[in-house]
């Protein structure tokens, strides 16, 4: 089975979980997501890290090696600064 692209385990995440706001980096095998859900209002860190492995299924188990993952609510979101693009 071939290692996903980040924009496959984007579209895996996105299927199963609805998201304002979604980014994935990696490398084919380690990957970095930005996820923004009105469905992690309420949840602590650890139930929103297992709502998106839910929403991975078993990908997460047979094709995803490393996922790090920052999970937040939309306000979060528009509370975190974000570093502007550069084009790096």
């Amino acid at each position: 089975m071939a290692d996903p692209t980040p924009a496959e385990v984007q579209q895996y995440i996105a299927s199963g979980l609805p998201c304002e706001t979604l980014q994935v980096e990696g490398d084919g095998r380690h990957f970095f997501a930005t996820i923004v859900s009105a469905e992690f209002e309420g949840l602590s860190r650890v139930r929103r890290h297992q709502r998106v492995y839910q929403a991975l299924g078993e990908r997460m188990r047979e094709q995803i090696h490393a996922l790090s993952m920052k999970t937040l609510t939309p306000a979060e979101w528009a509370a975190d600064p974000k570093p502007q693009a550069t084009g790096h």
